[in-house]
């Protein structure tokens, strides 16, 4: 670094001294000039049980999300929240519907069709 000690370098390029210190010493050691890289790895808690979870999805009746995280916790002890659950699904392409698509009413119409005429309705009623 021309010179300038670990500390010297934090300070003119306004970094963690201990940071300076890191990189200098990994610099020394192997060479190293590329940053690594930062966070968490990218993985889930849920990632090492994939295998049996999809087991139970292949398997009459289709579970819920809750159902999913109360069964990881009874079998294999794991809490889970159900947006881990959902992401873990998710991440594996899975969807889940809350009930399964019914047949359209035969009694009347569910909703107001839109009107085609061009005009816009007059709401009209009691001030």
């Amino acid at each position: 670094m021309g010179g300038l000690s670990a500390r010297q370098a934090a300070e003119r390029f306004d970094v963690g001294t201990a940071t300076a210190i890191v990189w200098v010493r990994r610099f020394r050691e192997g060479g190293e000039l590329v940053a690594r890289r930062q966070g968490k790895p990218r993985g889930l808690r849920l990632d090492p049980h994939a295998d049996y979870l999809l087991g139970l999805l292949e398997q009459p009746p289709d579970l819920t999300l809750a159902e999913l995280a109360a069964t990881l916790e009874r079998e294999r002890g794991i809490r889970v929240s159900l947006a881990m659950v959902w992401t873990f699904l998710d991440r594996h392409d899975m969807t889940f519907k809350k009930r399964p698509r019914r047949r359209p009413s035969s009694s009347g119409r569910t909703f107001r069709q839109p009107d085609r005429s061009g005009s816009n309705p007059v709401l009209t009623g009691a001030s």
